[in-house]
């Protein structure tokens, strides 16, 4: 064994080697490109590790014997994005999300919907988890028990391989999620290991009494106290085993660049299947160190970019996706071109729902002033709501500055969208409600949490309002697929005994047949809903101002709308203006005076003059094409 060396002569014996077993000619200058920065990453991460060097040796061949088994079309897809890197920016871009299952039956009945997705638009298809995993609660999917199989429910990974390339023919990339943190506690590797197999006994934490796990869990929290205490879970044979999540989830061990290897692994082979897009699960969660909080440590970046570098070398055009829930400080540092390229948004979903909950614009104004901008080459991933829950992921000091207090403002925010605050139009459920501290979080599908299913006369609105934000304020919109067409919350999740537990269900509704049957019926919420929302994404597909992730705050003088530009290349901008309240305001001429009063409403196409204001109706929103004076 060999330890890593600081300078780069690794880096040069371990190309001599390539070229010695006859490499690639197009594969060698991706390593060239990207081995000198995973050496260096790897000196960070394993640089006291005696197998340092050969495992980083063993990597890299991983690469090579990857690429050498990748298919034709998809080098075809990886030379085009590397010649237009920004490609995932456009104002094209719609991605929708679903669980396989629950939306179609299937992987056959997703293939049958693929004219439905390009009706929609959808540039990326993101399906939930569909890996193999126990049976009953399996978290959702997110208790992987192996990467290279599918929920045989669901159909094959060969089903799954042309599925891809069905999607791809459709101009739609394919998006799944890879749970890396952690597998389930019936994957191989995770078997083999509390057998004491010697090559796997170190893929986990493991210890024999309590003594570490009670030092770890001095700084550590509880992520699911409902399922067990603390960050261990006790086996069969009396030992402890680190389990952020589930019981049923154990996580992995990345000190050990072993699983570093086995990882990479299942990574590239999913790229070599089709899959264009990785959602990174829970990447706060990834190293562990004794007297931290055990998430977001440096070493998890470092992580990140070396599982970014290995892809670089063999599956290029492959985009990684950073699911971070965590303060907004935290999350923007997940996203470059050198680790994740694209990123939910948290932020600006909470606040887009505390706004609709207080008629108050002012805290996600404030966000999109400060916290909105990106690296070059990255971008958001907007959306009003996703499978999980709505946590109230505002910085505390950000909402002083409004006068705000955080923590009574959660317990309002979570008291209003569970339907027990005065004045509340939402149906929606607590999650992990914590009755000693008020500590929840909030499920519910969009249409039942902006009032739809109370039958609030203004619910239809919140849900256009919210999904016209998501769409304007750049990057690749998200819609989960079903909220297009104002489904409701499937209370039947209560009678079903695997889901029972776990009230997030009630937002997964199975696919609402007649409301996609009701979708040309303007006398429908379904249909009306529709009707506005395709609206809404014609607009888009054709304004250029909306590509990339560039924008300008716009004060609009009044506290209940959220104003900025998106600017553009030809001389025009798009200013968008969204009133949140319960009554309509009116953009003064002086707020406006900067622009040229002659404007176009691009969802309407009819011309606006600012010299005399801009109306908004209550939970109105206005994309106006302008040019500065």
């Amino acid at each position: 064994m060999t330890q890593l060396r600081t300078d780069h002569d690794d880096v040069s014996e371990i190309i001599a080697d390539l070229l010695g077993d006859g490499v690639d000619r197009e594969f060698l200058p991706h390593v060239e490109a990207h081995l000198p920065r995973l050496h260096d990453l790897f000196v960070q991460l394993y640089g006291e590790r005696p197998d340092g060097r050969e495992r980083l040796a063993s990597v890299v061949d991983l690469a090579r014997r990857s690429w050498a088994l990748r298919p034709t079309e998809l080098k075809a897809i990886d030379r085009e994005r590397e010649s237009a890197p920004g490609w995932f920016e456009s104002e094209r871009m719609l991605g929708g999300v679903c669980y396989v299952d629950r939306y179609a039956g299937g992987l056959s009945g997703i293939r049958d919907a693929i004219p439905y997705f390009q009706e929609l638009g959808l540039t990326y298809l993101h399906l939930m988890p569909l890996f193999e995993s126990p049976e009953g609660n399996s978290d959702g999917g997110y208790a992987v028990s192996s990467y290279r199989r599918v929920n045989p429910k669901l159909g094959t990974m060969q089903e799954l391989a042309e599925l891809a390339a069905d999607l791809r023919r459709a101009g739609i990339s394919l998006v799944v999620d890879f749970i890396f943190n952690h597998t389930s506690n019936e994957h191989r590797w995770a078997r083999k290991a509390i057998a004491g197999d010697p090559a796997y006994e170190d893929f986990y934490l493991i210890f024999p009494d309590r003594e570490m796990p009670d030092a770890y869990e001095r700084t550590t929290r509880e992520i699911f106290p409902d399922d067990h205490p603390g960050s261990f879970v006790q086996l069969d044979d009396g030992r402890w085993i680190w389990s952020t999540f589930y019981h049923f989830q154990w996580d992995l061990n990345y000190a050990n660049p072993a699983v570093f290897e086995a990882m990479a692994g299942e990574m590239l082979f999913l790229a070599n299947q089709g899959v264009e897009i990785l959602r990174m699960d829970a990447v706060a969660f990834i190293w562990k160190r004794l007297g931290t909080t055990c998430e977001s440590l440096p070493e998890a970046h470092l992580l990140l970019q070396a599982f970014n570098a290995v892809l670089r070398m063999a599956a290029p055009g492959l985009l990684f996706k950073s699911e971070a829930i965590v303060h907004p400080d935290e999350v923007i540092s997940y996203i470059s071109p050198d680790e994740c390229q694209i990123s939910y948004n948290p932020l600006q979903m909470a606040l887009t729902w505390e706004a609709l909950a207080t008629r108050d614009g002012r805290l996600l104004q404030q966000a999109l002033e400060r916290r909105h901008a990106l690296p070059d080459g990255t971008a958001w991933v907007n959306y009003v709501r996703s499978h999980d829950d709505i946590g109230w992921t505002f910085a505390d000091e950000d909402a002083a500055e409004l006068g705000i207090d955080g923590y009574p403002h959660r317990r309002f925010l979570n008291d209003f969208y569970v339907g027990r605050a005065e004045g509340t139009f939402a149906r929606g459920v607590p999650f992990q409600e914590n009755p000693r501290t008020g500590d929840a979080r909030v499920t519910g599908t969009t249409a039942s949490l902006a009032g739809i299913e109370a039958g609030d006369s203004a619910g239809e609105d919140r849900v256009v309002l919210a999904h016209a934000l998501a769409l304007s304020t750049g990057g690749i919109p998200l819609l989960y697929l079903g909220d297009e067409v104002a489904q409701l919350n499937d209370y039947g999740f209560a009678d079903r005994p695997e889901e029972a537990g776990d009230s997030r269900w009630v937002h997964r509704p199975f696919r609402p047949a007649q409301n996609y049957a009701d979708r040309a019926d303007a006398g429908t919420p379904a249909g009306r809903v529709f009707s506005r929302l395709a609206r809404l994404l014609a607009v888009r597909r054709s304004t250029p101002e909306l590509a990339g992730n560039e924008l300008i705050a716009f004060d609009a003088h009044v506290a209940s709308v959220v104003a900025f530009v998106r600017p553009g290349d030809a001389g025009f901008d798009v200013l968008v203006m969204a009133n949140v309240a319960d009554s309509p305001v009116t953009i003064d001429a002086l707020t406006l005076s900067g622009l040229r009063p002659e404007a176009l409403d691009l969802v309407s196409g009819a011309p606006t003059w600012l010299g005399a204001g801009v109306p908004l109706a209550a939970h109105e929103v206005r994309w106006l094409r302008v040019r500065s004076r």
